[in-house]
């Protein structure tokens, strides 16, 4: 797992961040959660031939079961 942070700054229409804003907490989640999950996803489908670290490998390659990323 990562263990440093850096910032990501983006520009959204205020509809859509309220929006995604609301939708997040009825998924008990925080936006940046979501929006990591949503990079970490896209990094891995278009990583093409880059070597990615374990961690982020797709879960199937790491042999966990959907119980395993449950706990994550």
């Amino acid at each position: 797992m990562e263990t440093r942070t850096a910032r990501l700054t983006i520009l959204i229409d205020p509809r859509k961040k309220q929006l995604f804003e609301e939708i997040c907490a009825s998924q008990d989640l925080t936006p940046s959660q979501v929006v990591r999950k949503l990079i970490r996803q896209y990094v891995i489908d278009h990583a093409g031939t880059r070597e990615l670290p374990e961690w982020m490998s797709p879960p199937a390659a790491r042999g966990d079961t959907a119980e395993k990323q449950a706990e994550k």
